[in-house]
């Protein structure tokens, strides 16, 4: 049994994916988002990108249900284009949900997590380890989430479990309103999100002691991996 499992970016997505699949294993999934989740999950609605708010948000969830046993930070945005075409608020917006997002949510639930001896999943990209043109923005927060997870791993070694998540393209909305030389082609294989939030809950689930530090988890055919 995974526990109680706090989800960013639950209302959709891998996020959703990762919620349900939480909530079939047994555990209770507990969703921040910007947007209110469509099937009744515990939430509270915020934008991780707001440190107070995030604070307040985990706070009010872990203890509406007593405490938290994982975490996992799905949420995730993208804005594409060279760098002088993105505007500089939109840039420094990807990294404050992907990267500083991450970090505020990490840090509001340690407390929790500390005392459960639970788990942190992080969500980096394929675009964390190899970068591309016309995602500056996008790379530069997932590589950030690379190395902010590497190092918490670290920190927390034998007192909080962390995975490092480093998926590929999934079918998800992501891709939603991006020009359509961004976005995948007809033909594209992409993966499904249930499929990699089944590997999420797996990790979740790994018995005390035994750490999933990295799970790259993408199509056969990515072409951003290796």
């Amino acid at each position: 049994m995974v526990g109680n499992i706090l989800i960013t970016g639950g209302a959709s997505g891998l996020g959703k994916a990762t919620a349900d699949a939480v909530a079939k294993a047994g555990g209770r999934p507990l969703v921040i988002d910007v947007g209110v989740p469509e099937d009744g999950v515990d939430h509270v609605v915020a934008d991780v990108a707001d440190r107070d708010r995030v604070q307040a948000a985990v706070t009010e969830l872990a203890e509406r249900v007593g405490g938290l046993d994982g975490v996992v930070t799905a949420a995730g945005i993208d804005r594409c284009g060279s760098l002088a075409q993105v505007s500089p608020a939109e840039w420094e917006r990807v990294i404050g949900v992907n990267l500083l997002g991450t970090a505020s949510v990490v840090r509001a639930a340690l407390p929790y997590l500390e005392r459960s001896a639970g788990r942190v999943v992080t969500c980096a990209s394929t675009l964390g380890l190899r970068a591309v043109g016309d995602a500056t923005a996008y790379c530069a927060a997932k590589f950030g989430v690379v190395g902010f997870t590497r190092a918490l791993a670290a920190e927390l070694a034998g007192r909080v479990g962390v995975t490092l998540l480093v998926p590929g393209g999934m079918r998800t909305r992501f891709f939603d309103g991006r020009d359509e030389r961004y976005r995948p082609g007809p033909d594209a294989r992409l993966n499904q999100p249930e499929d990699v939030a089944a590997a999420v809950v797996f990790a979740l689930g790994q018995p005390p002691g035994c750490e999933l530090r990295e799970l790259v988890v993408c199509p056969s055919t990515e072409p951003s991996w290796p």
